[in-house]
């Protein structure tokens, strides 16, 4: 497998593991061997991704606000790496639940860090944060991670928050020699099978799909940086494994976005999805809507110079790839995942041996 054994009887902690991204974390952490235990809330949409992978992971539900509950859990842990993905992560949510969001995104990471200091055999930290942490400015170029935090919205700025609760953190408390190496990762937006989370745009297909209804768009020119789950998971088990190897340098903020092909308009993940599921009807929606970024880029190139690592299944790979997942879900009630982590291995293996013949010609 990748990451040459990195994970394998290591202690891991995930927060938020019932989420979307957290279950595939969790499934592919437990299958390269890792003593798995998760820190979430209960999943709150049936089906849900978490509940169908049937993993047997230590799992603890805790809202990650209640300090000291979530202090004595990670104590009794005892991890030696930890991937902090708990979040409120729903823009349009954080409208309706800003204090939520913020006690979730800033007070809830800092929970987490203040307890990860009294973990004695803890060596490295990952907190996920987004692309939406920046300062939008609305320009073409991608943002690095040298450029400003922002946020308009609820939950933009708290996750610019949570980036400066980890900054100071990092430079409070995690600075001598025997401290974890703490890194921030982030992400675009990402895809894959096993999302219902509420007002994203493959999750409201998919619902409109099972409801035999036209799917409302409400921002088809709106341009994001499309990935596959697996693809920024990868960025985030590659950061992880430096930081465990003792990679001081590595105890930065990273981005792992898509290459600029992956940079499209609503519309075109739209379109590139009902070529591979046809029977996917849209209307698109001109009632007003609270305010979101139209135009967003991530620029990822100190991970491909500094970590090596780059996406490895293409935009309209990423896109086939979840139209199957679902498929297979709604029509046969298969769950593919186990089966789509291994493709992406494969082929990861594959393309990183013609990267490597490519740059040694």
């Amino acid at each position: 497998m990748l990451f040459d054994n990195a994970y394998k009887n290591r202690r891991i902690l995930v927060t938020g593991h019932t989420g979307f991204k957290g279950s595939w974390l969790v499934h592919w952490l437990n299958m390269m061997g890792g003593n798995m235990t998760g820190i979430s809330l209960p999943p709150e949409t049936s089906p849900n991704h978490w509940g169908l992978l049937g993993l047997d992971v230590e799992s603890f539900y805790i809202d990650i606000r209640d300090e000291e509950l979530l202090r004595q859990r990670i104590v009794q842990a005892k991890p030696e790496i930890v991937f902090h993905l708990a979040a409120q992560p729903l823009v349009r949510r954080s409208y309706r639940k800003p204090l939520e969001t913020w006690g979730t995104n800033v007070m809830g990471t800092a929970n987490l860090l203040d307890a990860c200091r009294q973990v004695d055999e803890l060596a490295a930290i990952v907190v996920v944060t987004t692309d939406k942490c920046y300062e939008n400015k609305e320009w073409v170029w991608g943002y690095r991670e040298i450029d400003p935090l922002g946020g308009h919205d609820p939950y933009s700025a708290s996750k610019g928050g949570s980036e400066l609760v980890a900054a100071s953190y990092r430079s409070s408390f995690f600075s001598t020699p025997s401290s974890p190496l703490f890194a921030t990762a982030r992400a675009g937006n990402v895809i894959g099978g096993g999302d219902w989370s509420e007002d994203r745009l493959i999750p409201d297909l998919v619902r409109s799909v099972e409801a035999g209804k036209p799917l409302n768009i409400r921002s088809p020119n709106a341009t994001r940086p499309w990935q596959h789950v697996l693809e920024c998971l990868s960025g985030y088990l590659m950061l992880g494994q430096q930081l465990l190897e003792g990679n001081k340098s590595c105890a930065d903020s990273w981005n792992f976005g898509p290459d600029r092909e992956g940079n499209r308009q609503v519309q075109q993940v739209l379109a590139a999805l009902k070529s591979d599921w046809p029977n996917i009807e849209l209307n698109f929606s001109d009632t007003p809507q609270p305010h979101e970024a139209q135009l967003l880029h991530l620029d990822s190139g100190k991970a491909r110079e500094e970590l090596s690592w780059r996406p490895v299944w293409t935009f309209d790979e990423g896109v086939a790839a979840t139209a199957e997942w679902y498929r297979a879900w709604m029509e046969q009630e298969n769950v593919i995942s186990l089966n789509q982590l291994e493709s992406y291995i494969k082929i990861a293996k594959e393309r990183e041996l013609s990267w490597t013949a490519g740059a040694n010609t």
